[in-house]
């Protein structure tokens, strides 16, 4: 399932969690929500659809620090949970990209987001 979030169409969102649970919870009944849409695909066809080659990024500590890397623009991050991606999945994301690292410390992957968001930011000059 693939959950899209225009941020530039969405509106009347919170960053609670109450909120966004409701608003999943319609989306998911079939419901509708201004700048957000669902639809059902596999990995594979999300990710072919979504990128060019080299522009997909594979969260993981052991990989090259990100801040040694150009990051292509319209990239795509692929964050795992706290055992990691299926090895399909990765070995898949892989050929279409590399595997960056945050640093050393293992990190929750909402954290990871807002990390991401910072250093993306500040390399625009946006901070």
């Amino acid at each position: 399932m693939h959950l899209r979030i225009d941020g530039d169409v969405v509106h009347d969102v919170r960053t609670d969690q109450q909120t966004w649970q409701q608003i999943l919870k319609k989306m998911l009944s079939g419901g509708a929500h201004p700048g957000i849409t669902v639809s059902r695909s596999g990995f594979e066809a999300l990710l072919k659809g979504m990128v060019d080659e080299e522009s997909v990024y594979v969260l993981e500590e052991g990989g090259k620090g990100i801040a040694d890397i150009d990051v292509a623009a319209n990239s795509v991050f692929v964050l795992g949970d706290h055992i990691g991606l299926p090895w399909k999945v990765e070995a898949f994301a892989l050929r279409r990209g590399q595997k960056v690292s945050l640093g050393k410390r293992p990190y929750l992957a909402a954290s990871c987001i807002t990390v991401l968001n910072y250093l993306l930011d500040k390399r625009e000059n946006l901070l």
